[in-house]
């Protein structure tokens, strides 16, 4: 168990995903995710979601990331956040605001 004072340390925004390619250096299959976060701008991710989603499917479609947790070298690609989801049997579900909203949003 951790405190919710450890859990209020998350960074949490929504994002809108502006480019999806795939990353056939990453070992297992992954996308390289570019996602506009609003007024903290524009970060990048990899993220193993080829299972589920296509480039096309995930163009303009908003997402929830972990913005505070650090950067982390994927081969030669710098991963700058963390999209969040949750796994099941046919791949990940990425999690998503239920309507749209602004790019930077904070999830409380």
């Amino acid at each position: 168990m951790i405190d919710y004072a450890a859990f209020q340390s998350l960074d949490l925004r929504v994002g809108t995903i502006i480019t999806a390619q795939p990353f056939p250096e990453a070992k297992k299959p992954a996308y390289q995710l570019t996602v506009d976060f609003g007024p903290l701008g524009v970060l990048q991710s990899s993220a193993q979601i080829t299972d589920r989603y296509t480039p096309e499917q995930l163009l303009g479609r908003q997402v929830i990331g972990a913005v505070n947790l650090g950067h982390r070298k994927i081969a030669h690609f710098e991963s700058q956040f963390l999209v969040l989801g949750a796994k099941e049997e046919g791949g990940v579900i990425l999690l998503a605001p239920e309507s749209e909203l602004p790019n930077g949003q904070q999830i409380l």
